[in-house]
C-alpha cells in the first residue's frame, strides 16, 4: 500500500474527480481526511469509501478554502485525530464563468482566483507547519490541461490555474529544505460524472449524441479514450506517495497524451 497509516488531506470532495481521490488514498492504507463545502458531499465520499470495503479513518470536515481561518481549522482538527499531516491535495476549484477574453467579467475572475489560487495557497499555508515539524510532507496541486492549451472560453479558469502552476514552483524551491515536496498534475478530459453531464448538455445543443461529441475529443488523444477519474486520480496518489520522494516542482501532464510538449 502506497499511503499506508499516512494521513491524507483531500479538498474539494465531491462527484468526479474528488472522491476518487479519496477512495484511491482509502485504498492505499491512508487516514482520509475529506474537505468539501457541503457535508452531503463528505457523507457521500464515506459511503462510497465504506462500499468499496475500506476499514480506514476517516475524518470529515466542512471547509471553506476561500476562509483562511477554516482552513487552519482542518488541519487543527487534522491533528487533534491523526497527529500528523503527510499530504495535502489542493483539489477544490471552480471554474467561473465561461466567457471571452475580450468581454470578460473581472469580477468572476477575481472570485475564481480567491479559490483556486488564494483558497489553494491557504491550505497550502495552513499544513506546512506542521510538515516541517514532522520532518517533511507532501503537497499536490491539481492543475488543468486548459493552462497547456487555451480553450475556448477557459480564460479565467486557466489564468487562475497558471498563476497556481507558478506558485506551486516557487514553494517547492523554499519547502525542498524541509522535505516538503510540492508537485502539479495537469487534468484533460477526465470521464467520469462531470465530464458525462457536460458533453450530454454539449451534444444536444450540436444535435448529436454525446457517444459521438465523445469519439470527436477521443480523436485528439494519442492513446484513443479519456482517461477515467480513477485513472487520473492513481497518477496523483503514485506522485504524492514516497514512490516519487525524489521529485518535487514537477508538472505531470495526465490526458492520454493529449497535451504533447
Amino acid at each position: 500500500m502506497l499511503l499506508k497509516d499516512k494521513v491524507v488531506i483531500v479538498s474539494g470532495i465531491g462527484p468526479g474527480l474528488g472522491n476518487q481521490l479519496a477512495l484511491a488514498a482509502a485504498r492505499e492504507g491512508a487516514k482520509v481526511v475529506l474537505s468539501a463545502r457541503g457535508s452531503e458531499k463528505l457523507d457521500a465520499a464515506e459511503d462510497a469509501i465504506r462500499a468499496a470495503g475500506f476499514k480506514v479513518d476517516v475524518l470529515k470536515q466542512t471547509t471553506d478554502i476561500t476562509d483562511a481561518a477554516r482552513c487552519q481549522e482542518l488541519a487543527a482538527a487534522t491533528l487533534r485525530t491523526f497527529g500528523r499531516i503527510d499530504l495535502l491535495i489542493n483539489s477544490a476549484f471552480t471554474s467561473g464563468r465561461l466567457q471571452p477574453m475580450d468581454d470578460t467579467d473581472l469580477d468572476d475572475w477575481r472570485a475564481i482566483m480567491e479559490t483556486n489560487l488564494y483558497g489553494s495557497m491557504q491550505m497550502t499555508s495552513a499544513v506546512v507547519p506542521q510538515m516541517k515539524r514532522q520532518g517533511g510532507g507532501s503537497i499536490v496541486m491539481i492543475n488543468t490541461l486548459a493552462t497547456r492549451t487555451p480553450a475556448p472560453l477557459q480564460g479565467g479558469y486557466a489564468v487562475s490555474k497558471g498563476a497556481l502552476k507558478t506558485a506551486a514552483s516557487y514553494l517547492a524551491r523554499e519547502l525542498g529544505q524541509y522535505r516538503i515536496r510540492v508537485n502539479s498534475v495537469f487534468m484533460g478530459w477526465m470521464w467520469g460524472v462531470p465530464v458525462k453531464v457536460a458533453l450530454e448538455k454539449f451534444a444536444a445543443a450540436q444535435g448529436i449524441s454525446p457517444l459521438a461529441l465523445k469519439k470527436e475529443v477521443e480523436a485528439f488523444i494519442p492513446l484513443g479514450k479519456m482517461p477515467t477519474d480513477t485513472e487520473c486520480a492513481d497518477a496523483v496518489i503514485m506522485l504524492g506517495s514516497d514512490l516519487a520522494r525524489a521529485v518535487t516542482g514537477a508538472c505531470l501532464d495526465v490526458n492520454g497524451g493529449h497535451y504533447l510538449p
